[in-house]
């Protein structure tokens, strides 16, 4: 029942990121570059790079050509910090804003045609349940 149920979890991951991976292409990121820009633009105050690396789970030397890569298309750029000047913060721009829209959109569609199989009930069943599965373990 466990391998069977770990199974079905990872399936349906799998499916999930195929298809915002998909959705992605057009805007130019990867899931990956996706997820950077969406903890850049939720942070409150701007993030460092390591702290940024913390939140994607990855050495810190790994954020780096991810950052590169989104300020390159312009949707972040790299700031002074103003109370340490040897720590760099991530800010969002207005057109990095406009990309995060769209990547949420993306997530939406990807998730609202995947789950329809489920009733509204069942959906939020499922969220009630994964989501004391991630507060246990995450």
């Amino acid at each position: 029942m466990e391998t069977e149920l770990a199974d079905l979890v990872h399936g349906v991951g799998h499916r999930l990121r195929r298809g915002y991976g998909e959705r992605l292409g057009p805007l130019g990121l990867s899931p990956g570059q996706a997820r950077a820009l969406r903890i850049i633009a939720d942070a409150e105050p701007p993030l460092k790079m390591v702290q940024l690396a913390d939140r994607l789970r990855i050495v810190p030397r790994s954020v780096t050509p991810v950052v590169d890569a989104l300020e390159e298309a312009g949707l972040v750029r790299r700031e002074v910090d103003p109370a340490s000047r040897r720590s760099t913060l991530l800010v969002i721009t207005p057109e990095g804003r406009v990309q995060y829209a769209q990547v949420r959109e993306a997530r939406r569609q990807v998730a609202e045609e995947l789950f329809s199989v489920l009733t509204p009930e069942q959906q939020d069943r499922l969220r009630e349940l994964l989501g004391l599965v991630d507060r246990e373990f995450g």
